[in-house]
């Protein structure tokens, strides 16, 4: 999709990712993303090289409008790292001043300007914040960005408890700019990450800041823990959006099985390693991590029992496609008589999507909310 912005003399394509998404009218860029470049150009911050450090830039839209300088884009997201280099590539833009690193990485010693894409999460925004003021000091300009709906007296004020004196522009194609002065006081010690024990005891589960149902077990998954598949010794398992990994660390204390935990948030995957390691070391040769746009390169047939609870959000935009894409890839990754169970919201109407692909969708259980569904892959197919 073209953008409104331009480099190197021609217009710059910008792709959301993956490809082959059902909702193609999502834009890979937003007016915050116009408004940091416009701000930067108005105020010659572009004048002459610099060493930026992007946080949480989705698609590459601030990435790719930067290749004339030093760039260091940190991301949570390994799909929206794959994106940057999609966007990069198809642009034919140069990449050999850019560093891609995920958020469980150092910061690199020195930076001139800092962007900061406002996250969805919370706990991840102070993470990020502490991490800045852990590092770097007043001489680096910070300039943030974010819908102004989501930015509140309360965001207002983590940037000031662990920046510095922040203020905010106008708003702008309903986007805002925050512009804080790092503090030169001692920085504040970096949040504690989140501990808590499952509700039957069995477990403690540990959370880095960017899991979701960080605080506590989700509504679903505490569902979906009382409608897990009957499993054999010896079968290899897969914890699809795994999370914190709570799912497939039940799967692997009933049976002797091989768990595959997989998501695309780097610090998922380290906290899902974390509570096996954990909880049960003893299982930890029979569980493998993975980063990864949802099932992409895992062989076909290989899995016999896949477990779900799919996402209906890709950052703040609310669409079906990565739900239909964990389908599809499961459908290949499964061995003939191999089974996906998912979890969902009753008003999704997972049960379509699974008859489409499998021609069956069996009702597992059911409440007022969620449905536990199953899909066998049949023999024939």
């Amino acid at each position: 999709m073209q953008s409104p912005f331009v480099v190197n003399e021609q217009p710059l394509i910008l792709h959301r990712f993956p490809i082959a998404q059902v909702n193609r009218s999502l834009q890979a860029w937003d007016s915050a993303d116009e408004y940091i470049l416009q701000h930067l150009m108005q105020h010659d911050l572009l004048n002459q090289p610099r060493r930026f450090l992007i946080f949480n830039d989705s698609f590459g839209a601030l990435t790719c409008n930067l290749t004339g300088h030093n760039v260091t884009a940190i991301n949570d997201s390994y799909v929206s790292q794959q994106g940057i280099r999609y966007n990069l590539d198809e642009n034919f833009l140069p990449s050999e001043n850019i560093t891609l690193l995920d958020s469980l990485h150092e910061l690199p010693e020195q930076v001139d300007i800092i962007l900061f894409k406002l996250p969805k999460s919370k706990a991840l925004l102070t993470h990020q914040l502490a991490a800045v003021r852990k590092q770097y000091s007043n001489n680096v300009v910070f300039i943030a960005a974010g819908k102004a709906k989501e930015i509140h007296t309360s965001t207002l004020a983590l940037f000031e408890k662990y920046i510095g004196d922040t203020k905010t522009s106008l708003a702008v194609k309903k986007s805002r700019l925050i512009f804080s002065e790092i503090n030169t006081e001692p920085a504040l010690p970096m949040p504690a990450n989140k501990t808590w024990p499952l509700e039957n005891g069995a477990f403690t589960i540990h959370n880095l800041a960017n899991v979701f149902a960080r605080d506590k077990l989700d509504i679903g998954a505490r569902f979906f823990l009382q409608h897990l598949p009957e499993l054999k010794d010896g079968q290899q398992i897969i914890d699809l959006g795994c999370g914190n990994g709570v799912i497939g660390l039940s799967a692997l204390a009933k049976k002797s099985v091989t768990v595959t935990f997989t998501d695309e948030s780097y610090m998922a995957i380290a906290s899902a390693r974390t509570n096996v390691e954990k909880n049960l070391p003893e299982k930890l040769d029979n569980a493998n991590f993975l980063v990864n746009d949802c099932l992409t390169d895992i062989a076909d047939a290989s899995a016999d029992v896949v477990l779900c609870n799919p996402p209906f959000h890709q950052q703040q935009a609310t669409t079906d496609h990565i739900a239909w894409q964990m389908f599809k890839q499961s459908f290949a990754v499964l061995k003939p008589g191999g089974e996906l169970r998912i979890v969902g919201n009753r008003q999704l109407g997972y049960h379509v999507k699974l008859k489409r692909l499998f021609g069956n969708a069996t009702l597992i259980a059911s409440d007022k909310k969620f449905v536990v569904l199953s899909a066998i892959k049949q023999h024939n197919n």
